[in-house]
């Protein structure tokens, strides 16, 4: 089990897969979750529903340590598009595209904090 600093929130984001490929037949759309650190901005980690191991694990290969306070999203986004030829490219880059908006709305709407450190840790 990974244990990450109180410093990184989650985000998923979802997009429809294209009805030819097996996946579809189980989820109907793929989910990319992106758990970032939010003082620095690095992509620490990457969840992702498509089905093969492979898949899931290069698509965290390939996002793993990007920094998205410091590269524009649709950057990244060109990273997945020219090393991912999956038929799922299009969902999946939507999707990334769509956790990296949702943490920047949060970040930019006040509610994300800073960690509280209680007796024990201070």
């Amino acid at each position: 089990m990974n244990s990450y600093p109180k410093e990184t929130v989650y985000f998923i984001s979802y997009a429809k897969l294209p009805g030819e490929i097996p996946a579809a037949t189980m989820h109907r759309v793929v989910g990319i979750g992106l758990i970032i650190h939010q003082e620095t901005g690095e992509i620490l980690d990457v969840s992702c529903t498509l089905l093969t191991r492979e898949a899931r694990e290069f698509l965290k290969a390939v996002l793993q340590g990007h920094n998205v306070h410091e590269e524009e999203s649709e950057a990244i986004v060109e990273l997945i598009r020219s090393r991912y030829h999956g038929l799922a490219q299009k969902a999946v880059c939507v999707a990334v595209k769509g956790s990296i908006e949702r943490y920047f709305q949060w970040k930019n709407s006040g509610q994300s904090t800073e960690p509280v450190l209680n007796d024990k840790e201070s």
